[in-house]
């Protein structure tokens, strides 16, 4: 059995000794698309930390492709997409730091076709709730799962921005660790059903949390308290994510579509909780 729910809810996951430096940092904001111009982003006078980057801070020194090697749960990388994100801020990260974090296996849901396990992961400054989306692997008879949809305004958004990205971001956004041969290998891609690689969910995830930041918050990442997003289509490289944003109840609503092609939905369910 590929997914064991007796086994896998619960499950405690090593633990890890996490460290980063502004070097870090810079190559995060630089992966996301950040410009020369944008100093507080590329050069370590006054930088800033996108709370983004959280969701790094784990890979940073992994050199080999991610692996589900967890408990009661045996399938396939080709298999595997990522479903969800949600971070929870606690405190701002540092331009550089040290942190103990902590992992489970926080849930496992049916969705029938599919497989849902939500991983929980954190560390004094954050956490995060991670959905990872398993083709082929529901109709176990499980919970479905709770809903996570977020209402968007009928009103023209508060902001738009267009964000591009280029041929060549997966593979500097891979140097974060995150080495899955979805986003760089063309073989692998087509094995998973893909024309080509695609972009990392997680980055595009950043961007839009950065085009928030940008045209919202004054260009003040502190201001994040959280951000959760459904991961709702895939970017290819190359590609221009097309972001907008609303004031709402709770933070600010957000979407990101893919401008080239009819604004097919890339993040769908964004909501940015903010201080302010």
């Amino acid at each position: 059995m590929p997914i064991d729910p007796a086994v896998a809810i619960g499950a405690e996951l090593p633990g890890r000794d996490l460290s980063w430096t502004s070097t870090d940092v810079l190559l995060y904001h630089l992966a996301l698309g950040a410009g020369a111009e944008e100093m507080s982003y590329v050069y370590e006078r006054d930088l800033r930390v996108l709370p983004t980057f959280a969701v790094v801070a784990g890979t940073l020194r992994d050199t080999e492709p991610p692996a589900l090697d967890m408990p009661g749960v045996d399938v396939g990388l080709d298999r595997v997409l990522h479903g969800r994100e949600e971070l929870v801020i606690h405190q701002p990260l540092p331009v550089a730091g040290e942190a103990k974090a902590w992992s489970r296996i926080a849930d496992v849901y049916d969705k029938g076709s599919a497989a849902i396990v939500v991983l929980e992961m954190g560390t004094p400054y954050y956490t995060i709730r991670r959905s990872v989306f398993l083709r082929g692997e529901g109709g176990f008879g499980g919970d479905r799962g709770p809903k996570t949809t977020v209402a968007v305004p009928e009103r023209a958004p508060d902001a738009e921005v267009l964000c591009r990205t280029w041929p060549e971001q997966p593979m500097l956004y891979r140097l974060l660790g995150d080495r899955n041969p979805l986003h760089a290998d063309p073989d692998f891609a087509a094995l998973a059903g893909f024309a080509r690689p695609i972009m990392h969910g997680l980055c595009t995830y950043g961007m839009a949390c950065k085009a928030v930041v940008d045209a919202m918050l004054d260009g003040d990442p502190t201001a994040v308290t959280g951000y959760s997003a459904r991961f709702a289509g895939v970017v290819f490289p190359g590609e221009t994510l097309r972001v907008r944003a609303w004031r709402a109840d709770g933070g600010i609503a957000v979407t990101a579509t893919v401008a080239d092609r009819d604004d097919a939905p890339a993040l769908s369910d964004a909501l940015v909780s903010v201080s302010r």
